[in-house]
């Protein structure tokens, strides 16, 4: 039971974390190309996983880890970042934010594919109801769409959702933080090789909240994040845990329009108090 409450604590920390992740892109994509704040969020994120593995002289992942820890970093360090930038070039980061209340489904269904849950009928119930929540608020609520922004938010959420499970599942021997630093290690080559490629030729156009848009994205986003997103899936299980991301666009709404300016209308409340219920009831039933 503490492991389990614990778990939700971390990935409640993760989530707070995370929430700021889209209004962040959003920023820094105004001023930076969105290959490079990509690469470059990567590159700044695994040279300080690098720092840190070797300060805590962690152990080499085995042999068996290597593959699954690809995925993590196709996933979440890679694919993530990449198709949210490429989206939020097209629609707005409150429009992006509300796909993110799809993240729980999808990462529930790969928690069963990949780490072998079971969750009971019920969840799944609860599951399904609160993204068709968060999906029809992003019908009601946001008109700034694009076709291809959006295609571009559902296969971030795909591949996220994937990573994610990933994670959780070898952070359960390897631990969260651990997990997340190999991952960026192992994209830390090509990366660097790909920030130089994509640098660009002067940066004098680069205002300073792009700046702490891809301080914050490399930063908090690629790595920080992930100490307690993981450790929350690997405590709390990956498909009830997973359901938290629901409350994600909503924080998220809110500092877009706190931050940006975003119009961001007062049916979030309500749609927020029916997400929260059914958070509370797929944690009731994910076991």
């Amino acid at each position: 039971m503490q492991r389990t409450s614990s778990g939700w604590i971390s990935g409640m920390i993760g989530i707070l974390i995370f929430s700021g992740s889209l209004p962040a892109t959003r920023v820094a994509v105004m001023d930076f190309d969105p290959l490079f704040l990509t690469v470059a969020r990567a590159a700044i994120a695994g040279l300080l996983a690098t720092i840190l593995l070797l300060a805590s002289r962690t152990a080499r992942p085995q042999a068996s880890d290597w593959m699954s820890l690809l995925v993590v970093a196709v996933g979440v360090v890679v694919g993530f970042p990449l198709l949210t930038a490429l989206a939020l070039e097209h629609i707005t980061s409150a429009r992006s934010i509300v796909f993110i209340g799809l993240l729980p489904l999808a990462t529930a269904i790969f928690g069963v594919l990949r780490g072998g849950e079971r969750p009971k009928a019920v969840f799944w119930l609860f599951s399904v109801l609160g993204s068709a929540l968060v999906a029809g608020f992003a019908a009601m609520e946001s008109n700034a769409g694009s076709l291809r922004g959006d295609l571009y938010m559902l296969g971030a959420v795909i591949v996220c959702g994937l990573g994610y499970a990933e994670g959780a599942k070898l952070s359960r021997r390897l631990g969260g933080w651990q997990v997340i630093c190999w991952a960026l290690v192992i994209s830390l080559v090509p990366m660097l090789v790909l920030c130089v490629a994509t640098w660009p030729d002067s940066f004098a156009g680069v205002g300073i909240p792009a700046w702490f848009g891809l301080g914050y994205v490399s930063l908090f986003s690629m790595l920080i994040g992930f100490f307690f997103w993981y450790r929350g899936l690997a405590l709390g299980g990956i498909a009830a845990v997973g359901q938290l991301q629901l409350l994600q666009p909503f924080f998220g709404l809110l500092l877009a329009g706190l931050l940006l300016a975003e119009p961001v209308g007062g049916l979030m409340i309500v749609v927020t108090v029916g997400v929260v219920a059914c958070v509370a009831g797929a944690k009731r039933f994910a076991r």
